[in-house]
């Protein structure tokens, strides 16, 4: 009988390492099957490649595909800010001695929850001066200057607001002296309304809205400036327009006079060559100190002034010119030419602020003129008597926005009780008509009628 037990658990243990084979056959990849020699091999191997997988894995361009998890999804607020506006876009229609720009609009809380229970609503009007060359290059306080221009606190106890959205109205007149949205090479100037909402659990909704404030100049007449350049007699007269805008063209006016010196046998004159212009933008701009670093530009309330030259448009002009040698005044030569703004060169609108921040505009004008020699007797013949000269002079630009169809919101307000005047002037005496009723007119009198209004 034990001798038959010990049987059955021989065969037990022989299929059970048979069913063990069979398994790790499956499981295993017959290129993992190695042996004892081999196993050393690639051990002393892996020894010499200092056993980093990755840098085998890196080698070969190949990498492991890392197990991604669900993205981290934030605590959902129970509400939201909208800020909506309802006035048209703010521009400054005139100098800075304007009546400013009307701002209004809708503050929208939307409530998501069931509903909310806030302790503030507050939303403050901000002017944002960016300085690009400031003193410090990494101080936050000396690159970019924050002025609240206007706070609203909508709400001044804690208020439970249901689901839904919610409207609160703002209103502010922008005054006039404020310079306009810029974004020049040294310095940016931006405005914004940044509300913010805290809940009773003290979190924080926030929401900015970024506007943009124009200035728009009323066009000016025509200006004629005069230029001389001795020791010649020649001068120069241009008629431009002085207001001129970043989209379209405006045509300059140029006479030349005095370009003929007569003599008794011969005269000398001047010839046209070519003439160049261009539109020069210079901005300048004071980057200020803060308190941290006033000691690098001699003390507090200063600072380092920059200064920045650019062309935001040319030309050459080398023919178009009428030239006349035998009008009175010692000759003449006249030329009128179209002058703009390159499309692509982002100009900046004339500014003047508060802040440092300078941009003006100048229009350049250079004339190539080459001196000849002629006979009274034959003036047509001349010789070219090899001197040049270069004349240059400029005239002021005034770079704007165009005003379109707007005009100032004081112009559109209705009037004042004290604006409105006296009520119409009554009749002096009134009475009642007392007669024969007055019926229709005859016939006779509708057909004379007729025939006066026909003749």
């Amino acid at each position: 009988m034990s001798s038959l037990i010990r049987s059955l658990a021989r065969s037990s243990q022989t299929q059970q390492r048979r069913d063990k084979k069979a398994n790790s056959s499956h499981l295993e990849d017959p290129t993992d099957l190695e042996t004892g020699d081999q196993r050393q091999h690639s051990t002393a191997m892996d020894f010499l490649h200092f056993g980093s997988k990755e840098k085998r894995q890196s080698s070969s361009g190949r990498s492991t595909p890392k197990n991604k998890g669900s993205p981290r999804i934030g605590p959902s607020q129970p509400a939201k800010i909208e800020i909506h506006m309802e006035s048209p876009p703010c521009v400054f229609y005139g100098g800075p001695n304007c009546s400013g720009a009307l701002l209004s609009g809708q503050l929208k809380v939307v409530v998501t929850d069931l509903e909310v229970r806030l302790t503030s609503i507050r939303m403050d009007l901000k002017g944002h001066t960016v300085t690009k060359k400031p003193v410090a290059k990494d101080c936050p306080d000396c690159i970019d200057k924050i002025t609240t221009l206007k706070t609203w606190n909508f709400i001044t106890e804690p208020t439970t607001y249901a689901h839904g959205t919610h409207d609160l109205p703002f209103s502010y007149l922008l005054p006039g002296h404020l310079p306009a949205t810029t974004h020049s090479i040294l310095a940016n100037i931006d405005y914004s309304l940044e509300a913010i909402a805290i809940t009773k659990l003290a979190n924080t909704i926030k929401h900015k809205h970024s506007l943009r404030v124009q200035r728009a100049l009323q066009p000016t007449p025509e200006k004629q400036s005069v230029r001389i350049f001795p020791p010649t007699n020649m001068t120069v007269n241009v008629i431009h327009t002085q207001t001129v805008h970043p989209i379209g063209s405006f045509l300059v006016q140029f006479r030349m006079n005095g370009v003929v010196t007569k003599e008794k046998s011969a005269q000398t004159r001047w010839r046209i060559r070519k003439l160049d212009w261009r539109i020069d933008e210079h901005t300048e701009n004071i980057s200020p100190a803060c308190t941290k670093h006033a000691h690098k530009v001699g003390g507090e309330g200063k600072g380092q002034r920059h200064e920045d030259s650019r062309t935001i448009g040319s030309d050459c002009v080398k023919k178009g010119w009428k030239t006349d040698f035998d009008s009175p005044g010692g000759g003449q030569i006249e030329l009128e030419f179209p002058a703009s703004i390159r499309a692509n060169a982002n100009p900046v609108c004339d500014v003047e602020s508060a802040t440092g921040l300078i941009a003006t505009h100048l229009l350049i004008i250079e004339i190539i003129v080459a001196e000849e020699h002629a006979k009274n007797t034959n003036t047509k013949q001349a010789v070219p008597t090899g001197a040049a000269r270069v004349l240059r002079t400029q005239f002021k630009l005034i770079v704007t926005e165009r005003g379109g169809m707007g005009i100032s919101w004081d112009e559109e307000q209705p009037p004042m009780y004290e604006d409105v005047p006296a009520s119409p002037p009554g009749y002096i005496k009134m009475s009642d008509y007392v007669g024969d009723d007055l019926g229709p007119p005859p016939e006779e009198e509708l057909e004379a009628m007729e025939r006066r209004e026909s003749n």
